[in-house]
């Protein structure tokens, strides 16, 4: 089987990479910078390495970095913005400060036919997002493509296979990233494609049934679809001997609660504690206005609430939990496609999986202030009425994620010919498929019309709603 290593320099990207990698049916695995060594490296049998993006200057003294040697081993590198500087300063180029600014953003880029390039137009689009620029190229490099403000846009040294674009081909605002990464995969790696995912779940539950042959395991269920997975592989793995802790916050969309208890309690028979905390959350919350310390406190607390139960249930000899590294399922930000396809074969309905994305602490990270009960329950209703409009949309007109936010702004509205001063509701809904970046969507203004209709006449103390058309960048999905 051949293999790409996806050596992380701390890039938020990491893991996109390695799904676009995945997508083109070649395995990928992702491990640390400071995890390997050349040694290794050559042991490995890899096919290609990427080197990721990163936040830092490769010229500063504290920067992410890796042994030169690796560069002379003669495994195919790609090196991604920040990787791409750091493959140029590995080799003896200069890297610095661009001399026109900050590049950030769909840029044209123009291409010099190189085989990187191959069947992508001379000129197109891609996504830029930079501060330092690889100014002076090391003995052997040669220039391949350059955008009006980046001299060096991309680079090659055919004769040790190390190649870097200084944007980001893993991203889907770059026009044609995937067949950038396609090129570089089989044209330059020499790599087969026949890697499938449609094996990794029974694999997962053959590991899961040998190590944890005879013992006793308590997951934390939250219902999403990363603990939805891991329920159902462990439940085939080693049966009646997983407990599974729901921790209902009282921070739930509408229904949640009952449609996990109903899921994995009724159809799949699993032993289910249902732990109603409510009370106990919404009093570690009050005051609490900062977004940061109101996840710790959720969190925290979500961990204390799990080690009550899981102390009267006695012998316990592993803790699971659902995780976004795709190594065992392929799920979390932005893998909808695959995700879907690979959770049906363990048989999760419909109802679990297609649920839209839903962050750990819940509404409390979309009540813009002080959370309380009261402000839950009007969100709770706000929200599913936005979906539930939605949700009669044609299946192409439905964005990637939709939800509610209630803001911390009160506005005058006039009801039943009475002056009111109500909460505003915020709407968000964006297109993605990656989650990495993301754009408003133009829903109907219909579909607008009813929900906001709805919200202010259906959930009491709201007397506004408003429409968020930013995309990502510069904001991120959620508001917190």
């Amino acid at each position: 089987m051949d293999k790409i290593l996806v050596l992380d320099f701390g890039g938020q990207y990491d893991q996109l990479i390695a799904r676009r990698i995945r997508a083109a049916h070649v395995y990928a695995e992702i491990k640390s910078y400071q995890a390997v060594s050349p040694a290794e490296l050559r042991a490995a049998g890899y096919r290609g390495i990427v080197f990721t993006g990163g936040p830092h200057s490769v010229y500063a003294p504290e920067a992410p970095t890796c042994d030169a040697a690796i560069l002379a081993l003669g495994i195919p590198i790609l090196g991604i913005c920040y990787g791409h500087q750091l493959l140029a300063f590995l080799a003896g180029g200069k890297v610095a400060p661009s001399e026109r600014g900050s590049e950030y953003g769909k840029t044209a880029v123009r291409a010099d036919g190189h085989a990187l390039f191959a069947e992508i137009p001379a000129e197109s689009v891609c996504w830029m997002s930079h501060r330092d620029e690889v100014q002076a190229l090391p003995a052997g490099f040669s220039v391949i493509a350059r955008t009006e403000q980046c001299a060096c846009a991309a680079f090659a040294d055919d004769a040790r296979k190390l190649y870097g674009v200084q944007f980001h081909p893993e991203v889907t605002h770059t026009e044609y990233g995937d067949r950038l990464l396609q090129n570089f995969l089989f044209r330059i790696c020499g790599c087969a494609g026949d890697w499938r995912m449609a094996d990794v779940a029974a694999a997962a539950v053959a590991r899961c049934r040998e190590a944890l042959a005879g013992k006793r395991v308590l997951l934390a269920l939250s219902g999403g679809v990363d603990s939805a997975v891991c329920t159902v592989l462990l439940q085939k793995a080693i049966g009646d001997r997983l407990t599974c802790v729901f921790v209902d916050h009282g921070l739930l969309r509408k229904g949640e609660g009952d449609l996990v208890e109903r899921t994995f309690r009724g159809q799949f028979g699993i032993h289910l504690i249902r732990v109603n905390a409510q009370e106990r959350f919404f009093a570690q919350l009050a005051g609490v206005t900062a977004p940061e310390q109101k996840r710790r406190i959720i969190g925290a607390e979500f961990i204390r609430v799990f080690e009550e139960e899981a102390k009267q249930l006695g012998r316990i000899d592993a803790l699971a939990q659902g995780t976004i590294y795709p190594d065992v399922v392929e799920s979390g930000k932005g893998d909808a496609a695959v995700i879907k396809s690979h959770h049906n074969v363990g048989g999760l309905p419909d109802a679990i999986v297609r649920r839209q994305p839903f962050p750990g602490p819940g509404l409390g990270v979309r009540i813009i202030g002080e959370v309380t009960a009261e402000k839950a329950a009007q969100l709770r209703e706000a929200d599913a009425i936005f979906r539930e409009e939605l949700d009669r949309l044609d299946p192409a007109q439905r964005p990637d994620q939709y939800f509610a936010v209630l803001t911390d702004t009160r506005s005058v509205g006039v009801m039943g010919d009475a002056r009111t001063y109500g909460r505003t509701v915020a709407l968000r809904a964006v297109t993605t498929d990656d989650f990495m970046t993301a754009s408003w969507t133009r829903l109907p203004y219909e579909a607008l019309e009813r929900a906001s209709s709805r919200i202010t006449n259906e959930v009491p103390g709201v007397s506004r709603v408003v429409y968020d058309i930013t995309s990502k960048p510069p904001a991120t999905v959620e508001w917190e």
